[in-house]
C-alpha cells in the first residue's frame, strides 16, 4: 500500500477479508487521484517553451515566473510545477495543511497554515504572497495551484476585521450546521484573498495567471481531460466566486449566528456597499481542472469491478450529519445483505459528499474527532447486525477535522470491540471524541498527505450472509 500507510495494523483484527477489499479500493483510488502525477502527465518545459496540455507559453518573453499554492493538497501540486520549472522559477510560496519529511522544493518557500481554522503562519505567508503581486507587473506570469483547504490556509482578512475574528468567525460557522458553500459565502467577502481577490490582485498589475485546481465542491461534474483548459473554472482565491454578499448575510440570518460572530465581521458584512462583492469573471485566465468531486467514486468503481466486486455509486451529493450518515450506511448494508436491495451481494457502494457535524456548544466537546471518523464510528453501532460488513470513510487529503488521521474503518465486529474494551461508542459520539475511540480499537486510518482533495470519500463492502471467511 502506497497511500495508506497503516494497512498492516488494520488488517490484524475485525472482518479481515472485508477490510482488505475496502482497503485495497481505496489505496489505488488515491493513487490514481494524486496531483503530482496528474500535472506530470499534462505540463512539461522544452527549453523555453511550456507546454500545459493543448497550449504553449513561451517563457522567454516572461521577466519573472512566480508560484503560488494553498490548499490541503498544495504539497504535491507545487512540488510538481517546482520540479518541471526548475531554475525557469524565480519565487514560490506554498501553503500547506502539513509539511511532510518527502517533500522538496528548489525555488518554493513552504508555509504551514492552519485548518480547519486559519493560523498565523498562514497569515505571515498570505502577506508575502501579496507583497510579491503587488511588486509583479505585466511581463509576468503566475502558476497558481489551489486544492480545497484553502480558504483557512490562505487567511487574510479584509482591513478592519483581525485575524483572531476571521478565527472565530471560521469556528462558529464550521460548527453552524450550515454546509460549506454556506460558510464560504462568509468567509470568502471578509477576506483580502479568498472570494478571487488574489486573482484580482494579479488582475489588476497586469500580469498573466496559469491556475491548476481541485475543485471540492459538492455538485461539479467529474472531470474529463485534464489538459484542456477548463473555461467554466470558479473556484477561489484565483478564480470568481458563485456566492454574494447577499449570500452571507442570508446565512447569518438563517443559522442565526449574528450574536456569535465578531461583531467586525457581523458590521461588515451587513453595512458594506457593492464595492465589498467579490470578482464573478476573469476571462484572460487560464484554468487547468486536475479533479472533481465525483471522480473518486468512478476511479474506485472500475477498481472494485477490476477486483471482480460488483459495484454502485450511491451518491457524490452526500451531506448532513456524519452521525446520521453513519446509521444510514448501516442500514443500506443490512438491507443489501437480507433482501439483495439496491445490489446483490458481495459488493461495494461507493459514496462521496461533505458531512458535517453541528456543534452549538464547545462545553460539549470530550475529545477530537472529525466528519469520518463520526460516520463510521456511527456506523459500528448498527453494523454489528450485518457480518462482515465493513465501511472506510476519509477526508480525501490525510486529515479529518481536527485529527492527523484521515478517518475510519468500522466493520461488523467493531462495536463488540469497543465494549470488550471498555469504550463508550454512544458517548464518543455525543462528546466529539470518536478520534480517542477508534485509536483506542485500532480503527484509524492514516495516510498523511495524499496528494488530493476531495473531501469525503466512502467505501462499504457487504459480503453475502453465507460468506465464512469472516472473523
Amino acid at each position: 500500500m502506497e497511500k495508506i500507510r497503516n494497512y498492516d495494523e488494520l488488517i490484524r483484527h475485525g472482518d479481515v477479508e472485508s477490510r482488505k477489499v475496502v482497503l485495497e479500493i481505496t489505496d489505488r483510488t488515491l493513487k490514481k487521484l494524486d496531483a503530482y502525477n496528474r500535472i506530470k502527465g499534462i505540463m512539461s518545459l522544452d527549453g523555453d517553451i511550456l507546454h500545459i496540455g493543448t497550449k504553449t507559453w513561451d517563457l522567454s518573453q516572461k521577466k519573472h515566473i512566480y508560484l503560488i499554492g494553498a490548499g490541503k493538497a498544495c504539497n504535491q501540486m507545487a512540488m510538481a510545477v517546482d520540479e518541471i520549472l526548475g531554475d525557469k522559477l524565480t519565487k514560490g510560496i506554498a501553503i500547506v495543511k502539513v509539511s511532510e519529511e518527502t517533500d522538496q522544493f528548489r525555488h518554493t518557500d513552504v508555509y504551514v497554515g492552519g485548518h480547519p481554522l486559519p493560523n498565523k503562519e498562514g497569515y505571515r505567508a498570505c502577506l508575502k504572497i501579496l507583497d510579491l503581486v503587488d511588486h509583479a507587473g505585466p511581463d509576468d506570469l503566475f502558476i497558481v495551484v489551489i486544492s480545497g483547504g484553502s480558504s483557512a490556509l490562505m487567511s487574510c482578512p479584509r482591513k478592519g476585521i483581525s485575524l483572531e475574528d476571521e478565527i472565530r468567525t471560521t469556528d462558529v460557522m464550521l460548527k453552524s450546521g450550515a454546509g460549506i458553500y454556506e460558510v464560504n459565502a462568509i468567509r470568502r467577502h471578509i477576506s483580502a484573498m479568498n472570494g478571487g481577490m488574489l486573482a484580482k490582485r494579479i488582475q489588476d498589475v497586469g500580469a498573466e495567471l496559469i491556475g491548476f485546481g481541485i475543485s471540492d465542491a459538492v455538485g461539479n461534474p467529474a472531470t474529463g481531460d485534464i489538459g484542456i483548459p477548463y473555461e467554466k473554472y470558479a473556484s477561489t482565491p484565483m478564480g470568481p466566486d458563485k456566492t454574494t454578499l447577499e449570500d452571507a448575510r442570508r446565512v447569518i440570518r438563517d443559522y442565526d449566528v449574528a450574536d456569535r460572530l465578531p461583531k467586525s465581521v457581523v458590521d461588515y458584512l451587513m453595512h458594506v456597499g457593492p464595492e465589498g462583492e467579490t470578482p464573478k469573471a476573469f476571462p484572460n485566465n487560464t484554468y487547468y481542472l486536475l479533479n472533481t468531486l465525483p471522480d473518486s467514486c468512478i476511479y474506485a468503481k472500475k477498481i472494485a469491478e477490476d477486483m471482480g466486486i460488483p459495484a454502485i455509486i450511491l451518491t457524490s451529493f452526500l451531506e448532513g450529519e456524519s452521525n446520521d450518515a453513519g446509521t444510514f450506511f448501516a442500514s443500506i448494508a443490512r438491507e443489501v445483505q437480507t433482501y439483495g436491495n439496491p445490489i446483490h451481494p458481495p459488493c461495494v457502494i461507493l459514496s462521496s459528499g461533505e458531512t458535517t457535524t453541528k456543534i452549538l456548544d464547545n462545553s460539549t466537546i470530550t475529545g477530537h474527532g472529525g466528519p469520518g471518523q463520526e460516520l463510521t464510528l456511527s456506523f459500528a453501532i448498527l453494523a454489528a447486525k450485518t457480518k462482515g460488513a465493513c465501511m472506510l470513510s476519509i477526508d480525501s487529503e490525510g486529515t479529518d477535522g481536527t485529527t492527523p488521521v484521515a478517518g475510519g474503518i468500522c466493520d461488523s465486529t467493531s462495536y463488540r470491540t469497543a465494549r470488550e474494551k471498555g469504550v463508550d461508542l454512544y458517548g464518543a459520539l455525543r462528546g466529539h471524541a470518536c478520534y480517542e475511540a477508534l485509536k483506542e480499537i485500532g480503527d484509524t486510518v492514516f495516510t498523511g498527505n495524499t496528494g488530493t482533495n476531495l473531501c469525503d470519500f466512502n467505501v462499504l463492502y457487504i459480503p453475502k450472509a453465507e460468506d465464512g471467511n469472516h472473523v
